[in-house]
């Protein structure tokens, strides 16, 4: 549990002696079934720490279990949050917190807590309610049974049940390192079918935290390396999170098969949280520059349908193209096929009175049973309705592994579990338009080269290719 929190003896008597200001009360909560929340409230503060132990005096100023910086307030308020802290009835938490108002720092000493009760992600008291055991079960007497609310449809990774609008993935970005996140898994290797995009994943500067906000950062390829690399060789194995012994993982530089010019960064939920159904919102801002794609997506779990041309389906939580001249158009559905008519068929479309990577907006997208709605800073701009099924209408639009999706239901094949996955790619063969200004065809065995060679036309665009995200959450329906 214990994180070094950065500074904090410093920080912690800094103007102590002369502080006059009185820092507000800690709100300290037990969360059902795991978890422990602390906040105070907003009072123009830059950072929120927060130092406790569990059934433990302090001893003194000590950074304890719990010593966590926070340095962006949500919601008006600053909050720390374990999702992992196991807490029963009549534990006692010993804590101190301190702040940063006005560039002086403050404290509030000695803190005690002990758990009475529990409460849900929303704040909602979880009921406990004793029954009898049924017959037969080898015992008298009674058993406890946590009654907490109305059971929702959404189902979670390693959870038999979730509360109906509970919250049950929480992403601030507000740690101090990539490495400390410790939900995602940082993606290492070369991306290949069926969009073949023209970078490399490799987390290494092209991934940070910054300002409570997730960055991620495109570079040049000979940049890093050295000039004349892309006509080398690349080995990924020793950190490949690809399949092992395939091209994901290693790379031959020959002819025209260069090795990728760009390298950026990916990160994914797939080993720690997947879900079926649900409600995600992402804050983030786009990237703009020529040729880059923003990934705001969900990923199938486990490829029930198969791992080839999208027949497990993702989804796109917001995409649009980092050009000047697509980027006023935003775009959030499902891709059920690597190509069109119905690689794009089902994705619905929204024109921004602006380019959609000048500023952060919210991108929310609600999965259902029976279809999908998708918003933008809270306004709905388009529903995907599965019909008689996607598998229907895939065997109209001669989808061909559109009839593997009849063995599920009609939102098949988006009735599995998915995970979340955020990163940028850029260029591939399947999400720009063969035209004048591309310098590359898609069908091209040359695609990639081609579009290196030409490198001077592009990069003078990428004034901010860089993708921001402040938050993901994800809700139970």
């Amino acid at each position: 549990m214990a994180r070094k929190t950065l500074g904090f003896l410093a920080l912690a008597f800094l103007h102590q002696t002369l502080a006059q200001y009185i820092v507000p009360p800690a709100k300290l909560e037990a969360i059902y079934p795991k978890g422990l929340r602390v906040s105070v409230p907003d009072e123009g503060f830059s950072l929120f720490a927060f130092h406790g132990k569990l059934n433990e005096e302090m001893d003194g100023l000590e950074g304890g279990h719990w010593s966590r910086d926070i340095t962006k307030v949500r919601d008006g308020r600053w909050t720390f949050r374990d999702r992992n802290a196991q807490l029963k009835i009549g534990d006692k938490i010993y804590f101190w917190t301190y702040v940063i108002k006005d560039g002086l720092g403050y404290r509030q000493d000695n803190g005690e807590w002990t758990v009475t009760e529990f409460v849900d992600d929303l704040g909602n008291i979880v009921n406990i309610n004793k029954e009898p055991k049924p017959s037969g079960s080898g015992g008298q007497g009674s058993t406890p049974r946590p009654v907490i609310c109305d059971i929702s449809q959404t189902q979670v990774q390693d959870l038999s049940s979730v509360c109906k609008g509970a919250l049950i993935f929480d992403e601030e970005f507000d740690e101090r390192s990539i490495n400390d996140l410790s939900f995602w898994e940082k993606e290492f290797k070369f991306p290949a079918e069926p969009d073949y995009p023209f970078n490399i994943y490799i987390p290494d500067k092209t991934l940070k935290l910054e300002g409570g906000s997730l960055v991620i950062t495109p570079l040049i390829t000979e940049q890093v390396y050295r000039e004349g690399f892309t006509n080398e060789a690349l080995d990924l194995t020793d950190r490949c999170t690809g399949q092992v012994g395939t091209r994901e993982c290693s790379r031959v530089a020959s002819g025209a098969d260069i090795i990728p010019p760009v390298i950026t960064g990916k990160i994914n939920t797939r080993k720690n949280f997947n879900f079926k159904f649900g409600r995600i919102e992402i804050r983030a801002k786009l990237p703009s520059g020529s040729w880059l794609l923003p990934e705001l997506n969900l990923e199938p779990r486990d490829n029930s349908y198969g791992a080839q041309r999208y027949e497990s389906g993702i989804i796109r939580v917001a995409f649009a193209k980092g050009n000047t001249i697509y980027a006023k158009k935003l775009y959030g559905g499902p891709v059920l096929s690597d190509a069109d008519p119905y690689r794009t068929l089902l994705l619905k479309e929204k024109i921004g009175i602006d380019n959609w990577n000048k500023d952060f907006h919210n991108y929310t997208m609600i999965w259902k049973p029976d279809g999908i709605d998708l918003f933008v800073d809270g306004e709905k701009y388009g529903t995907v309705d599965p019909g008689e099924g996607f598998a229907a209408s895939g065997r109209q639009h001669l989808v061909p592994h559109a009839a593997l999706w009849s063995r599920g239901t009609l939102m098949a094949p988006l009735d599995e579990m998915f995970y979340v996955s955020i990163g940028l790619r850029v260029g591939g063969v399947h999400d720009f338009p063969d035209g004048p200004e591309k310098p590359w065809k898609n069908k091209s065995r040359k695609g990639m080269v081609s579009f290196w060679y030409h490198m001077e036309d592009w990069i003078s665009s990428w004034y901010t290719p860089e993708m921001k995200v402040d938050y993901v959450r994800v809700y139970a329906l």
